[in-house]
């Protein structure tokens, strides 16, 4: 989206985000940092960083002018594709969501636990690390990723440059696999508890 202001009779074009996907995850973890200070702060942060507008014309703004520029990144956050990308492609390499969640380690999940348990806004590129892995092998729509090896630091890195749209789809993927297997799982350990003690 294109942004015109007046200034000294003078009328300058500014760049703001079009889409969700123009926010890679790194951009998206600033954003959510911003949320912890105060409104005006937040406002001028966001814009900033979502946009070319230099930081002294960002202070002189009006506040009609910022509600609307906020606004508009509000929509362009709704709009977004929420559907799940099972293949993405970073730094020229594919890497594919977990194929088989109900199939995730124990180490997969601990580390996943730890990192929720430390703060997921903090983490958010070590998570999409352990979830997102080198794709080995793909014919059609199947495929299999590298094995999980507990070293997700370099591949943090590359993570985030996912776009934000693509993390937020693979959370709420994640999310509500995680609620159906708090539900199901107490059932079934108690089948199988029942199945013990009879034999």
């Amino acid at each position: 989206m294109k942004v015109k202001i007046k200034k000294d009779k003078k009328v300058k074009e500014f760049d703001l985000i079009k889409s969700w996907d123009d926010v890679n995850l790194e951009t998206w973890i600033k954003l959510i940092d911003f949320q912890k200070g105060t409104n005006a702060q937040e406002a001028m942060d966001s814009i900033q960083l979502l946009s070319n507008i230099p930081k002294k014309l960002v202070k002189e703004l009006s506040i009609v002018d910022v509600s609307i520029i906020m606004q508009h990144i509000a929509k362009v956050q709704r709009e977004q594709d929420g559907a799940l990308k099972r293949i993405i492609r970073l730094e020229g390499k594919e890497y594919g969501f977990h194929p088989s969640l109900d199939r995730i380690t124990l180490g997969e999940y601990a580390d996943l636990e730890t990192y929720i348990k430390l703060g997921i806004d903090k983490h958010l590129p070590e998570v999409m690390a352990i979830l997102y892995r080198r794709v080995t092998k793909k014919k059609n729509k199947i495929y299999t990723i590298e094995a999980y090896d507990g070293d997700t630091q370099i591949r943090a890195e590359i993570m985030k440059k996912m776009s934000a749209s693509q993390v937020q789809a693979a959370m709420v993927f994640f999310w509500n696999f995680v609620n159906e297997l708090l539900i199901v799982l107490p059932s079934s350990l108690m089948q199988r508890m029942n199945q013990m003690t009879m034999q």
